[in-house]
């Protein structure tokens, strides 16, 4: 594991500075969700050099047995920060260890050995995520209603009076994220009653995932602490468009040079060879990487193949990439990628990790992603994208854990460990979906015979 830039002793002069009583040791689980120790500040010390211990076998997919060695939380001190909506408290990311070596198992690990494979070129890559969320209140009886009756358009993208309602806790949510220096630049209010995007700008993928892992735990506090419901769910309702997290990406050389980027690309786009290949590993593992960008059982209510129940719909559900078509898996914006895969409830780390190992797998195979497609592919038939050579994602969760199950290299590349546990847990999540009896079931087959 790379080592802190932050030394100990400034990290110990920011707590004080700040007035920091506690930190928290932050990790995540293998689904993406934050967990974390509240620690005073003045054992920051043994959180750095030790780790902050945890009971594995308490944690989602840590592949850790009740009679197993402590899970150790290592601080990274370049991640620490104030929590804004929590005064008093630090937060600083950690990466997990296990007797002594970085733990194959835990999320942020399994990403730097990704990056690592980066680094060895002297390349960075950068990545700019685009979250989008809803807002709820909890009704009298459990459901879920809107936190804003008038929030009711037909065709509410871009509202002014919906974006306006929702301020209060859109500024406390943006003026967070600025106390720790994320630079957010738009908010916007998204294509369904409730839902709102919000973009910052791109960093390195490690700081982008604990940024995004950041962002989750303050839109869920805050909203909280006002009497709303953040959520990231990728398909709240079935009547309103998902809730995606479209990557951005890029590589730089170490100048800082966008290796992605040329403006001589004979089809206008601006991409290098290098971006070409890398969008091919992409294409050619999309299967696979659709289980860690889509890891619900929920995910697949938003890559829909056909008419959205939504009556629109942004999401990908057909394997290739083009020229600002947002109906393709691969956007091209113009030199650089929009990977538009991933939904908001994804694990960003082992998202991040699956794109570089995808990616790379081109690079060093020297994939090619075919021509680039820039029509319509939601009102294609299946006659005319076939004929292209246009595949379809998974279209379950099941389907997708067959296909990165099937993806050795993929799965290797990323960690047999991990991607195991990922597996096994993914399966029992779909096996109790499929067990499951719904309401809708009820409805429609109780008096059916």
């Amino acid at each position: 594991m790379a080592s802190s830039t932050m030394t100990l002793s400034e990290a110990e002069k920011f707590l004080v500075d700040n007035d920091i009583k506690y930190v928290l040791a932050q990790f995540v689980d293998i689904h993406g969700v934050a967990k974390t120790k509240s620690v005073p500040a003045a054992h920051l010390k043994s959180v750095v050099e030790s780790g902050a211990g945890f009971a594995g076998f308490a944690v989602w997919g840590l592949g850790m047995a009740p009679h197993g060695p402590d899970f150790l939380a290592r601080g990274d001190l370049d991640s620490i920060s104030i929590v804004p909506w929590q005064p008093g408290y630090a937060r600083v990311a950690c990466d997990g260890y296990v007797n002594g070596a970085p733990h194959p198992y835990d999320s942020r690990v399994v990403l730097k050995k990704q990056l690592a494979r980066l680094d060895a070129k002297g390349w960075t890559l950068n990545t700019g995520l685009e979250p989008e969320f809803y807002l709820f209140t909890r009704n009298a009886d459990g459901s879920l209603g809107s936190v804003d009756e008038t929030d009711n358009l037909a065709k509410p993208c871009y509202d002014y009076k919906g974006l306006s309602r929702s301020r209060a806790f859109l500024e406390k949510f943006v003026e967070s994220l600025q106390a720790v220096d994320m630079d957010v630049y738009q908010i916007d209010h998204e294509d369904a009653n409730g839902q709102f995007e919000i973009n910052y700008t791109y960093s390195d993928a490690l700081t982008s995932a604990d940024r995004f892992t950041f962002v989750r735990m303050a839109a869920g506090e805050i909203a909280n602490e006002m009497g709303m419901i953040c959520s990231f769910m990728p398909k709240p309702a079935a009547n309103r468009t998902g809730n995606g997290m479209h990557f951005h990406l890029s590589i730089a050389d170490e100048n800082g040079k966008n290796l992605f980027g040329d403006d001589s690309d004979k089809y206008g786009m601006g991409l290098s060879k290098l971006a070409y290949h890398f969008t091919a590993g992409l294409l050619h593992h999309a299967k696979a990487l659709c289980a860690i960008a889509a890891p619900t059982v929920n995910s697949y209510k938003r890559l829909v193949v056909g008419g959205s129940a939504s009556g629109s719909t942004w999401a990908p559900a057909y394997i290739c990439y083009g020229d600002n078509n947002r109906s393709a898996m691969v956007r091209i914006p113009y030199g650089r990628l929009e990977f538009r895969l991933p939904d908001s409830g994804c694990n960003p780390y082992l998202v991040h990790a699956a794109i570089i190992a995808a990616g790379m797998d081109g690079v060093e195979r020297e994939l090619e992603p075919g021509e680039p497609l820039n029509e319509n592919l939601y009102t294609m038939s299946a006659a005319q994208r076939d004929e292209l050579g246009v595949e379809i994602l998974p279209q379950n969760l099941g389907a997708a854990i067959d296909a990165l199950e099937a993806d050795t290299v993929l799965t290797n590349a990323i960690g047999k460990e991990v991607m195991g546990e990922f597996i096994k847990l993914k399966r029992d999540e779909w096996i109790d979906y499929c067990r499951h009896v719904s309401s809708w079931e009820v409805e429609r087959y109780s008096e059916f015979f």
